[in-house]
């Protein structure tokens, strides 16, 4: 393969001089903003360089279920060397970005290459953030990563066969202890799935364990669940939870975890061995070759045309963008990243067609809501679409529709769906398998490995 700095000559079958005369286009992330702007510049008259340091798609709203083995995890990642298979205008390159020279309008990546753009577009996403609590990242698990969801999956698994052999009652009580952090779709989401995991394994595949000595609690600093929702579908969410012997927890903080216990803001001591952090989201964001404003929230502040103030050419989008509305900053969701993703691609389009006469596009960006859904389990669910609330079997029906149409390529929504149809008709989640993984050598020249690559950039 040509080095990244010679790809985008290679990107068409065009002349070499009509290759160097088309806007280059660099796109730093591959999640659902980064994704939508280059679905969005196929076949266009550009060339176009995605660059990620994993070489999937990943459908992150269902990593829940590959850590409660219900899914597999190529079920909700997709190849973009296959996606984009047929796209002549564009390619992909693994590794991580450490840099972006505004300057001289290049991207440093951790292979030192320096990649040249015309047009920039940051869409790196977000991470796990434990609100200056670093010691939390080493003591509990995240859910943020195929790499997290499949840690936790092992983990979860790990501990029933642990408990099932284990004749101290102190241990075993702690093994079957499962703490959740965070009450929002995330975490609503995953410890309805653990609770149902659970109550499904416990008894039948553990006979030495009794279905009763599980114990699953979620934790949840505010006085609700699910905030971006309205405060009836958070307590609708609370007393489902509570059906599935959830044990919530409200108005409480975590404040320390070790490998044995964690210990809340309300003096309690719980004693157990797994803790999973849902909590917070912070932007991922490679380093600049000047000052930049963020928000509180660390993200980049852009215009109202997602550009960067003071960096030609350059725009940011989802997680990594502080972009306003009325309601205040947009939320790091799928939804609005890939609104962005698809306006940014039509604004550079709109540079290359009248040559740079009306930059920014035609109109500013508004991110139009188009709802918020999250399921608690079989049959439950709640989401806001509009003025309109829904929850029990019609939210969690809406829930399964609108998942499977984003998931990316057909295979992967006929696997999704062929896996829920089992898991609904048989009640069996059949991906109750332990494998941990080690990373190659080869992985890590990539840049592919499990690390954050931009977590000394925020602390």
């Amino acid at each position: 393969m040509a080095p990244p700095s010679e790809a985008f000559s290679q990107v068409t079958r065009s002349t070499v001089k009509d290759a160097m005369d088309r806007p280059k286009i660099v796109i730093v992330g591959a999640g659902f903003g980064g994704l939508a702007a280059a679905r969005k510049l196929v076949g266009e008259p550009v060339d176009v360089l995605l660059i990620d340091n994993r070489n999937y798609h990943l459908f992150t709203p269902l990593l829940y279920q590959v850590a409660t083995a219900l899914l597999n995890p190529s079920d909700i990642a997709y190849p973009l060397r296959a996606r984009f298979r047929r796209a002549r205008n564009v390619r992909f390159h693994q590794t991580q970005v450490k840099g972006v020279e505004f300057g001289d309008r290049v991207v440093r990546t951790s292979a030192r290459e320096r990649i040249p753009f015309d047009y920039l577009i940051l869409a790196s996403g977000g991470a796990g953030d434990y609100f200056g609590n670093e010691e939390l990242r080493a003591t509990t698990l995240g859910l943020k990563t195929l790499e997290d969801a499949l840690r936790l999956r092992n983990h979860v698994l790990a501990a029933l066969e642990l408990a099932s052999r284990e004749s101290d009652d102190e241990e075993r009580r702690r093994l079957l202890t499962f703490v959740v952090v965070g009450g929002g779709p995330t975490g609503v989401e995953y410890a309805g799935a653990l609770s149902e995991l659970l109550r499904l394994v416990l008894g039948r595949d553990y006979p030495e364990l009794r279905p009763g000595s599980v114990r699953v609690l979620l934790v949840e600093g505010r006085d609700r669940l699910l905030e971006a929702l309205p405060e009836h579908l958070g307590r609708y969410a609370e007393r489902t939870l509570q059906r599935l012997g959830v044990e919530v927890r409200r108005n409480v903080l975590l404040e320390d975890a070790t490998n044995a216990a964690a210990r809340l803001s309300d003096g309690d001591e719980i004693a157990t061995r797994t803790v999973v952090w849902t909590a917070g989201v912070r932007p991922q964001v490679p380093a600049v070759d000047r000052d930049v404003v963020r928000s509180r929230s660390r993200r980049l502040v852009v215009n109202d045309r997602l550009r960067i103030p003071g960096a030609h050419g350059v725009f940011a989008i989802g997680d990594v963008a502080s972009i306003r509305n009325r309601d205040g900053e947009i939320p790091m969701l799928s939804a609005p990243a890939m609104q962005a993703g698809r306006y940014v691609a039509r604004a550079i389009l709109h540079d290359v067609k009248v040559g740079g006469k009306a930059r920014g596009g035609v109109t500013r960006f508004r991110y139009v809501n188009k709802g918020v859904m999250a399921t608690i389990g079989r049959h439950a669910a709640v989401g806001r679409i509009g003025r309109f609330t829904f929850t029990g079997f019609f939210g969690w029906f809406m829930w399964l529709v609108v998942h499977l149409y984003y998931i990316v390529g057909f295979r992967n929504r006929f696997a999704v769906f062929a896996l829920w149809g089992w898991n609904y008709f048989r009640r069996d989640r059949p991906i109750r398998i332990i494998a941990p993984a080690h990373l190659d050598p080869l992985i890590g020249r990539l840049g592919g490995d499990t690390a954050d690559p931009f977590s000394d950039q925020l602390r």
